[in-house]
């Protein structure tokens, strides 16, 4: 760990320039307390940096949530060996979990499955207040529940160090969230705008405690937040019924762990209660179960949170992005991914270049900064991976 300022606190040894400055701009903000903690997978993101621990007191920065509320990791680990897959058409499993999971920006499902519809009649009773507006803004959310996304969101059958099969998912909140995050940024810049705020970065405009803003936003936040953790369980129980069929028996799990890497909290750090927004971070409390995904390629890792003061009790969510999804499509070829994706089963297509392991981080460099937040518990190579376009 080292110090960048007064309120900034990096775990990162790999960190450019701007992801620095962006940083140091969120950690001058007036209500920052006690400060920032940089996470070693930090990189630049949309107003507030991706991989960062904000804590807010009497204040909340919509854009230090980000556009995906609530986006995290699921994984259960099953009864099933490695042994149990060798030799079988691993394509197969592919298909049918593509075919069970709707894929890539935009897509939903045509009905509300009898899974699914428990999860929606929670989330039709959660926030009733905002219920009204939801139902104006996004009248569809509900065929959204049980759906994967794109871009770095992904499904994955993997083997740990024991030879053990788990299933890993990595998803949000999908189109609802997006579109609730896009409306409270939007009410945050224009009272920015009024008030006539000074902000290094208009998306740092935050909402007040104990105004109305404030308040609807908290509302709709809690809910995108429990969107999508059940988003994740759906989709969850759905892969597990696909592997089960594979196999010839249903899945029974030995655990499972389901956690956000972006939302919002109110906890008590350095003597205060705040608002702790973690954007592309984890609760590392300590003794807390969590999960860091690797790349398409690349190891990922079930942990357990060591209770870091200076963290904020916080670790990394991921690799972290190295380069942008333009300049990995222009410097990656699909013959560069298909080596990166040697004995795994994947969808080749030039679709998912901007996907390439180089385009991230070195993972391992990433969990040897962050030796002081977690433990390792299992490390995962993935077998089957599953993305939409």
């Amino acid at each position: 760990m080292e110090k960048l300022g007064d309120k900034l606190l990096n775990w990162a040894s790999i960190l450019d320039e701007g992801t620095r400055r962006q940083a140091l701009a969120t950690a001058s903000l007036p209500f920052i307390h006690p400060h920032v903690a940089l996470m070693p997978d930090a990189h630049l993101g949309k107003g507030a940096t991706v991989g960062s621990v904000i804590p807010t007191d009497g204040a909340i920065v919509p854009s230090a949530v980000g556009v995906d509320i609530g986006c995290g990791m699921i994984a259960v680990r099953t009864q099933f060996s490695e042994a149990d897959l060798r030799g079988r058409d691993l394509s197969a499993l592919r298909v049918s979990i593509e075919r069970s999971v709707p894929l890539s920006a935009g897509a939903a499902n045509r009905g509300v499955s009898a899974s699914a519809a428990p999860r929606v009649a929670e989330l039709e009773a959660l926030e009733p207040e905002r219920a009204a507006f939801r139902e104006e803004l996004v009248p569809r959310w509900r065929l959204a529940l049980g759906s994967l996304g794109s871009g770095n969101h992904f499904i994955e059958v993997s083997v740990d160090e024991e030879a053990a099969v788990w299933l890993f998912l990595h998803s949000g909140s999908r189109g609802p969230g997006n579109k609730l995050a896009v409306h409270h940024i939007a009410v945050a810049r224009e009272r920015a705008r009024r008030e006539g705020l000074d902000l290094p970065d208009a998306d740092l405009a935050h909402l007040v405690e104990g105004t109305e803003e404030f308040d609807a936003y908290l509302a709709d936040l809690y809910w995108a937040q429990h969107f999508a953790l059940l988003n994740r369980e759906e989709m969850m129980d759905r892969v597990a019924a696909r592997l089960g069929e594979f196999l010839g028996e249903p899945v029974r799990e030995r655990e499972r762990i389901n956690c956000h890497h972006n939302y919002t909290s109110r906890e008590e750090h350095y003597g205060r209660a705040v608002w702790l927004s973690r954007k592309g971070a984890i609760d590392a409390s300590a003794g807390r179960a969590g999960l860091i995904p690797g790349s398409m390629g690349t190891a990922s890792y079930v942990v357990v949170g060591r209770g870091n003061r200076e963290s904020l009790n916080s670790s990394p969510h991921g690799a972290g992005r190295e380069f942008s999804r333009t300049a990995a499509r222009k410097r990656f070829t699909r013959e560069q991914l298909r080596e990166a994706m040697a004995g795994i089963e994947y969808r080749d297509t030039d679709a998912f270049l901007d996907e390439h392991p180089g385009a991230y981080k070195d993972v391992d460099v990433v969990m040897a900064d962050a030796a002081d937040l977690v433990e390792v518990r299992h490390v995962l190579r993935q077998v089957v991976n599953v993305k939409g376009d």
